[in-house]
């Protein structure tokens, strides 16, 4: 099953770990310069949440976002 939000869309989203490696201008070195980058992925803050859908109880994934903003309403 995906990582992805059924409301929104939100999914996973690949980037850079960035190593630096000396000091920090502001603490008296030289600068930091980039060592090696490799790739990471940024996955969504998904949660199962069962909810109301035309009047049926359903579990569903949605990211936490949807849920903070009221997309979504929360059956206990």
């Amino acid at each position: 099953m995906a990582r992805r939000c059924e409301i929104c869309g939100k999914g996973t989203v690949s980037g850079n770990i960035v190593t630096r490696k000396g000091q920090a201008k502001k603490k008296g070195g030289v600068g930091q310069h980039i060592g090696v980058t490799t790739r990471r992925v940024f996955k969504p803050n998904l949660l199962n949440v069962k909810t109301m859908i035309d009047g049926t109880p359903r579990t569903i994934k949605i990211c936490t976002r949807c849920l903070r903003s009221g997309r979504v309403q929360k059956v206990v």
